[in-house]
């Protein structure tokens, strides 16, 4: 009887470990050599790299209307959804409990009611503050509803990867992107640490098909429905001045997706990078062409939260690795009004990449992540604007005081940059 029961313990143990391999590892090679430096931002190499590399083709004829913080998105968004008359596809990573999420599933139930199809798919972990009536309640209303990687024997593997998407496409015709989750949280202004800093985005023109195939990638995936046609997919006329592209990656293919696109946009830089992330935790080979960037002469600058986050280890194993870069000039600054959440990059004024995309090795290998890259002087100057008002908000971190900081800060950074590949 002893040995059995050992054995049955070997075994699950044995069990145990394989599964948390499997979570805590990829299949794909990382990429671990720098990239040459063949061309510069405003370069036609530099577009046709991003199109050949990443997968869609950069596109004209789009219009990107930029949203600050819950005031301005959330009204946007269920506008959206209610003037909807064919189709609705909502995928989001945090969907927790309380007045936004009332008002979702409202417009969301109401439009099924009225026969648009509606596809909602929520992940798993960001929707576990979610109350289960309202996943009932819109499933009853006729609104097709899937958790993205919900625990199961046959799919314990994936348990670590989870969509943190941001992606409304509605009727085909008009999407969203950004940064916000559907949490109260995010209401507001981003006047006090109850109102989180956020970007989010509203598109037309035919970039708006790419955004509905990134949808589409994971829907297929959770649910086998493949959904296609004029309903989701309408002719789409040229809506504004802006070339365009919408790509997705995923540690089922593509992971390095947006590791590559982030290395190739620095690489390419000639004046300045101006990098804005609420999870800023870069590899050893992103830091190096950071600091490359900054010695050929790029203004570089890197705006991250302060002590108003939701996660102080990652921004302690963030600033466990700023030293390198603070000697090279990188410039540093911390957000100071509330949690800062905002995902986005502009290089040279000319290119910008906004999404749902964090700097750290969990959206860069182990989440589904989708970025909006818009190649356009008049988009980047609006960018550039956004981040110099929120740079106006941020203190900067010096190199003598990153290196005056506490022996006990030093000793924490160094126990949360050991956890760098899972944050």
């Amino acid at each position: 009887m002893a040995s059995g029961l050992l054995v049955l313990a070997t075994a699950a143990v044995t069990l145990l470990a394989v599964l948390l391999f499997q979570n805590l590892s990829s299949a794909e090679k990382k990429i671990d050599e720098k990239l040459p430096r063949l061309y510069e931002t405003d370069d036609a190499e530099f577009r046709r790299s991003l199109s050949a590399l990443l997968g869609p083709p950069l596109v004209e004829g789009n219009q990107v209307e930029t949203l600050l913080n819950g005031d301005q998105i959330f009204p946007a968004m269920l506008a959206a959804i209610r003037s909807a008359h064919k189709t609705v596809n909502f995928e989001t990573y945090i969907y927790w409990s309380g007045s936004i999420g009332r008002e979702f599933v409202d417009a969301l139930t109401e439009r099924a009611r009225a026969g648009v199809k509606v596809n909602v798919l929520l992940d798993w972990v960001g929707s576990m503050k979610m109350d289960t009536a309202l996943l009932d309640e819109m499933k009853a209303a006729g609104v097709a509803c899937e958790r993205f990687h919900e625990p199961r024997f046959a799919h314990w593997g994936r348990l670590n990867n989870r969509t943190h998407r941001k992606l409304l496409v509605v009727d085909g015709r008009t999407g969203f992107t950004g940064g916000v989750g559907i949490a109260d949280h995010w209401r507001g202004q981003a006047r006090h640490p109850g109102e989180w800093r956020d970007t989010h985005y509203r598109v037309t023109g035919p970039v708006v098909a790419q955004m509905q195939s990134v949808f589409l990638d994971n829907w297929m995936r959770a649910t086998g429905e493949v959904l296609h046609g004029e309903a989701y997919f309408p002719a789409l006329a040229p809506a504004g001045p802006h070339m365009a592209q919408m790509f997705s990656s995923s540690p089922s293919g593509g992971s390095e997706s947006m590791h590559l696109m982030y290395l190739l946009a620095i690489t390419a830089a000639r004046q300045r990078i101006d990098l804005a992330n609420s999870y800023f935790v870069p590899d050893d080979l992103t830091i190096r062409t950071l600091v490359d960037a900054a010695r050929r002469g790029v203004k570089v600058r890197i705006l991250t939260p302060s002590g108003h986050i939701d996660s102080e280890t990652v921004r302690k194993a963030s600033r466990s690795s700023w030293g390198p870069m603070l000697e090279a000039g990188i410039e540093f600054a911390e957000y100071q009004p509330t949690m800062f959440h905002v995902k986005g990059l502009v290089v040279d004024g000319l290119f910008a990449s906004v999404g749902s995309t964090n700097f750290d090795n969990r959206s860069f290998r182990l989440n589904d992540e989708a970025n909006l890259n818009v190649m356009s002087t008049a988009f980047g100057r609006e960018q550039q604007a956004v981040f110099e008002a929120d740079w106006a908000r941020a203190r900067p971190v010096t190199l003598q005081q990153w290196r005056d900081r506490p022996r006990t800060e030093r000793l924490w950074e160094a126990a949360a940059r050991l956890l760098r590949t899972q944050l």
